[in-house]
């Protein structure tokens, strides 16, 4: 497993236009620009910086009967707040992105034959809704969301001192392919190992969010993550000791049919305390695509109150395949 010990800020090929957008009643959410092509938003909560009982109870008046439904049946007031929060930063996100024309309490979901949750737009004479993809992910401290256009895309945080029950390869050989087991085996550091461990975890995760099938029908042990060296790169990363350009690739296990290959990742550190990895699909590239990073925008958000976009600072390090 390759240790990433370079890190840097996110420099974003398009600015954020705003850096900090304070809500109003009258302007309760940031309008944005769709992303652009091979280009992901971000947006992320905190739990722990939403305390307000009112605000909270204003999210479950955006939910329908089911969600509300769901997040009650949680047990605990904290588990309940999390769910609660998912859906909220869900339906405020999307609906960024309508040029106001859908408010996020109307917003409708609907879910593929694997229970991928998809969006679905009621379409009019006066507004042709914008064709996009969305996937949610959380940790017990964060939740994100992640907006593509036009791509497929899977994304999953993890805590970066998330610890397992057993020890990593006892936990790595119950899930990871042998080759990936091999190379957390290599690395004889257990802190290192254990980092390793997590980002491998992200990006697997992210590939089968971004399948849209399920983990049944994508079991992790089927496909390997690797981390190839390439003609150009935009990020340099240290293997025993020799500092060489990567980029990340799946590949399955055996040829076995089903697993694609045609997908993008990219890894990076979140709010100073989590990995977060993407896979977006990437089968629409244009000419003199083919090595070019994927583009990333993010803000730390608490819906209706505040909107900060941080990317650039040091809340979004780059890990690899991100510029």
């Amino acid at each position: 497993m390759i240790a990433f010990v370079c890190k840097r800020s996110l420099s974003m090929q398009i600015d954020c236009f705003t850096r900090r957008f304070f809500c109003s009643s009258a302007s309760p959410s940031l309008s944005v620009p769709l992303p652009s092509r091979r280009e992901t938003h971000l947006w992320y909560v905190i739990p722990d910086e939403v305390k307000d009982a009112s605000l909270l109870n204003q999210y479950m008046k955006l939910l329908s009967p089911c969600e509300k439904k769901t997040v009650l049946q949680m047990k605990g007031d904290r588990l309940q707040k999390g769910a609660l929060l998912a859906r909220a930063l869900v339906r405020t996100t999307l609906a960024r992105y309508t040029d106001t024309q859908v408010s996020p309490n109307l917003l409708k979901f609907q879910k593929n034959n694997f229970g991928k949750p998809e969006v679905e737009w009621e379409h009019n004479e006066q507004w042709n809704p914008p064709s996009l993809n969305f996937n949610i992910s959380h940790s017990s401290s964060l939740i994100a969301c992640g907006v593509t256009v036009d791509m497929p895309i899977g994304i999953d945080v993890e805590e970066k001192q998330r610890r397992t029950k057993n020890s990593v390869l006892s936990f790595a050989r119950r899930y990871f392919s042998p080759h990936e087991v091999e190379r957390l085996h290599a690395i004889a550091d257990p802190e290192v190992q254990q980092h390793e461990f997590i980002k491998l975890w992200t990006l697997k995760e992210a590939y089968v969010k971004a399948l849209g099938r399920g983990f049944s029908a994508s079991p992790f042990k089927t496909f390997d993550i690797q981390f190839r060296c390439k003609p150009k790169s935009h990020l340099h990363v240290t293997l025993d000791s020799h500092s060489e350009d990567f980029e990340i690739v799946v590949a399955p296990i055996n040829d076995l049919e089903g697993v694609k290959t045609n997908w993008q990742f990219g890894l990076f550190e979140l709010a100073n305390s989590h990995y977060a990895a993407i896979c977006v699909g990437n089968n629409k590239k244009m000419e003199g695509e083919e090595n070019q990073p994927l583009k990333l925008r993010v803000w730390r958000t608490i819906p209706f109150v505040e909107d900060e976009c941080v990317s650039g600072s040091n809340s979004v390090l780059a890990l690899s395949g991100l510029t």
